[in-house]
C-alpha cells in the first residue's frame, strides 16, 4: 500500500515506532489516524465514526470530550503546571487525590504512591515487596508469583510478572525470581466433569505445591488481576480467590491486587477486589483513575508495610525510589475530578443498570457457530472464536481469524481488540447507554457473520 508523501499515515510510517503492533504488517498497511472523539465515539481523518468498544485501552471511562476534565487540567496548569514530590515537597492535588483513594479503597491502606502508568505501578510493587522484606529481616523472601496469561505491564519487572509469551520472547524475560502459577480459565483448563469449585481447589492446591517446592521462606508475594484483561478477559472460577488467599495467609505471602483495568466501576463495584472477595496488602490502580485523560497511576500500601519502609529509609537515609512525574499536579487534579464525577453522576449505579443489557447481548453470541465461549462481568467481556466448538479447539494463530474479525468490525465502525486465542474483547466507556450497547453488538454481529463466511470459504476449520 502506498500513501501520499506528506499524509499523516506516511509520516507515521516514517517516524513512529508503535507499541504492541506487528511492525511488519504496519509497514505494509499503515495506521488508522484518529482525530477527534465525543462520548463513546472516535472519528478518523476522513470523518468516519467508530464506537470505541474497548474504551481506548480499557481506560476512557467517561468517554471522549468530557469538558469537566479539560477544565480541571487547564485550571491546574494555570495555577501550578508542575512540581515534584522529592525531598518532602507536595502539592494540594496529590494530597487530595491520596485522601480520596484511601477513602474509597476496598481495604484499609496507609499510604498512596503515585506513578505514571500501570506498568510503573506494578514495577514499584515488586521493589516495595523486596524493600519491605529486607527491612523486616527476611532477605530470602523475594520471589513473586503471577499467573500464566496474566498481564501486569511491560517494564522489566512488570513484564516478568506478565504471563504472556510475546512479552517475554527475545526480551530475555522473565527475570529470575518471577514465577507463574496456573491460568484460572475454567473453559480451557478444567478437567472433564470438574466443577468450578473443584477447579479452583485444584489450582489453589497447585499453588501451594509451587510454594512448597520453592520454599515458603523465599516466596514474597502473589499478584493477580481480579479479571485477567489482556490475557483474554478471564473471569475467575467460583471460590478461586477465597481458596488462593487461604494458601497465601498460611505461608505469610503478600497479595497484590492489580486493579489497573478492574478499578473504578468496571466490574459493577468500585473495585474488582470487592466483586471477587480479595483482601489485598497492596493495590495498583491506573487507567480509569483519570479516565485516561492524563497519565497517572497509584500504588496503595498497608500500614505494616509502610512502617517497615519508614524504618528502612531511616537506616539508609532515604527511600530511594520515585519518578520525576510522581504525583504531577495536573494529572492528579484531573484524576481527582474524575473520581468526583463518578460520585456526582452515580457511575456505579449507571453501570449496574446497564450491565444486564451488556451481558445479555454478549451472551447471545454463545450459540454462534464460530464462538466457543462468552464470558464477562459488569461492563467487560470477551467472545472467544474457535475452530471446533465441541473440542474447544482454537484456530491456529497464524490464520489470523481474530484479526480478520477486527478488520470487519472496523469496517462497520467498531473498534476493539483481539487477544490470546482469538478472544474478542469488549470494555466500552462506562457512560455507554443501553441503546449504544445494542448498536455496538449489532455492528459486531455483522462482523462476526462475515468472519464465519470467510472461515468457511477459506476452509480454515480444516486447516486449524
Amino acid at each position: 500500500m502506498t500513501f501520499q508523501g506528506n499524509s499523516a499515515a506516511s509520516r507515521d510510517m516514517a517516524h513512529l515506532l508503535h507499541p504492541q503492533t506487528n511492525l511488519a504488517v504496519h509497514a505494509e498497511k499503515g495506521p488508522l489516524i484518529l482525530e477527534k472523539g465525543k462520548g463513546i465515539w472516535v472519528y478518523d481523518d476522513a470523518g468516519k465514526g467508530y464506537i470505541e468498544a474497548l474504551a481506548g485501552l480499557w481506560c476512557t471511562s467517561l468517554g471522549f470530550g468530557e469538558e469537566e476534565l479539560v477544565k480541571a487540567a487547564i485550571k491546574q496548569m494555570r495555577e501550578l503546571p508542575y512540581y515534584h514530590q522529592f525531598g518532602s515537597k507536595s502539592t494540594n492535588p496529590g494530597i487530595e487525590l491520596a485522601e480520596k483513594l484511601k477513602s474509597i479503597a476496598p481495604t484499609p491502606f496507609s499510604k498512596v504512591f503515585f506513578v505514571n502508568s500501570g506498568s510503573e505501578a506494578n514495577d514499584t510493587q515488586a521493589k516495595i515487596v523486596w524493600y519491605y522484606n529486607n527491612a523486616i529481616g527476611r532477605p530470602r523472601k523475594k520471589k513473586i508469583i503471577s499467573r500464566l496469561r496474566a498481564y501486569h505491564g511491560v517494564t522489566v519487572a512488570s513484564a516478568s510478572m506478565t504471563g504472556l509469551p510475546a512479552m517475554h520472547r527475545d526480551f530475555d524475560l522473565p527475570l529470575p525470581g518471577f514465577l507463574h502459577a496456573d491460568c484460572p480459565h475454567y473453559y480451557h483448563f478444567a478437567h472433564d466433569g470438574e466443577s468450578e469449585e473443584e477447579f479452583a481447589s485444584r489450582l489453589a492446591g497447585n499453588l501451594e505445591q509451587m510454594i512448597l517446592r520453592e520454599d515458603p521462606e523465599t516466596v514474597a508475594a502473589f499478584i493477580a488481576e481480579p479479571v485477567m484483561g489482556a490475557g483474554g478477559v478471564i473471569v475467575p472460577p467460583r471460590t478461586y480467590f477465597e481458596k488462593v488467599q487461604a494458601v497465601l495467609r498460611k505461608y505469610d505471602i503478600l497479595l497484590i491486587a492489580d486493579e489497573v483495568i478492574c478499578g473504578f466501576g468496571r466490574t459493577g463495584n468500585m473495585w474488582g477486589s470487592e466483586t471477587f472477595g480479595m483482601k489485598p496488602d497492596l493495590l495498583s490502580c491506573a487507567k480509569q483513575l483519570s479516565s485516561a485523560y492524563m497519565p497517572i497511576a497509584g500504588v496503595m500500601i498497608s500500614e505494616p508495610i509502610y512502617e517497615a519502609m519508614v524504618a528502612e529509609s531511616r537506616k539508609i537515609g532515604t527511600f530511594g525510589h520515585g519518578f520525576t512525574y510522581s504525583g504531577h499536579p495536573v494529572p492528579a487534579a484531573v484524576a481527582l475530578r474524575t473520581l468526583q464525577l463518578y460520585e456526582e453522576r452515580d457511575m456505579l449505579g449507571h453501570v449496574r443498570r446497564v450491565q444486564e443489557r451488556f451481558q445479555a447481548r454478549l451472551r447471545r453470541f454463545a450459540d454462534h457457530p464460530l464462538v466457543g465461549e462468552v464470558r464477562g462481568v459488569g461492563l467487560i467481556g470477551a467472545i472467544e472464536l474457535v475452530a471446533d466448538r465441541k473440542a474447544r479447539r482454537n484456530f491456529d494463530a497464524s490464520k489470523g481469524v481474530g484479526a480478520y474479525c477486527l478488520a470487519r468490525s472496523q469496517e462497520h465502525g467498531l473498534l476493539h481488540r483481539s487477544l490470546t486465542n482469538d478472544a474478542l474483547a469488549f470494555c466500552p466507556p462506562l457512560i455507554i447507554t443501553e441503546a449504544e450497547i445494542d448498536d455496538m453488538f449489532d455492528r459486531f454481529a455483522r462482523a462476526l457473520d462475515e468472519t464465519e463466511a470467510w472461515v468457511s470459504r477459506e476452509k480454515l476449520r480444516e486447516a486449524a
